[in-house]
């Protein structure tokens, strides 16, 4: 009867660990009004900011114009690939680590992450912050590989 019961239990216990890890890796669904807000962030914050096309960044690249290729993407998604001469500083971290990448608030600054929306949260970050000559590249560095532009790793 207790080998029975300790296996009963034994049973149990592990049925309960392979449920929770199971739930422990798949991804958090996130709530409709949470999508909806941070939609709203990102227009609003396009509406405060200046964009700029990645055939705009590209030619101030040939240009040699004297500018700061900014990556707020993760570090990860940076290391697989981003602009030549980029430096990245990933949203999540920009407000504590930008004073040290870029000390000079005059510099022109072309900001960039995968998509668009990253880079227009940043740029407005950064303008709050008295970078006045940061731009967002309206789309982003998926629509920089397509268009087949360099790229460094």
């Amino acid at each position: 009867m207790k080998k029975r019961m300790f296996v009963w239990m034994l049973s149990f216990v592990l049925v309960l660990s392979m449920a929770s890890l199971s739930m422990s890796q798949e991804k958090p669904k996130v709530p409709a009004w949470q999508t909806t807000v941070v939609k709203e962030w990102v227009a609003n914050a396009k509406a405060a900011i200046k964009s700029v096309t990645i055939q705009d960044v590209k030619a101030a690249m040939d240009k040699k114009e004297k500018a700061i290729y900014l990556d707020v993407r993760d570090p990860n998604e940076y290391a697989a690939g981003h602009l030549p001469g980029a430096i990245n500083v990933s949203r999540g971290t920009l407000e504590f680590n930008v004073w040290d990448k870029i000390p000079d608030k005059t510099a022109k600054i072309y900001v960039y992450c995968k998509t668009g929306a990253r880079c227009a949260l940043a740029t407005k970050a950064l303008n709050d912050m008295g970078y006045k000559n940061a731009v967002a590249t309206d789309t982003g560095y998926e629509a920089w590989i397509k268009a087949g532009y360099p790229v460094e790793r």
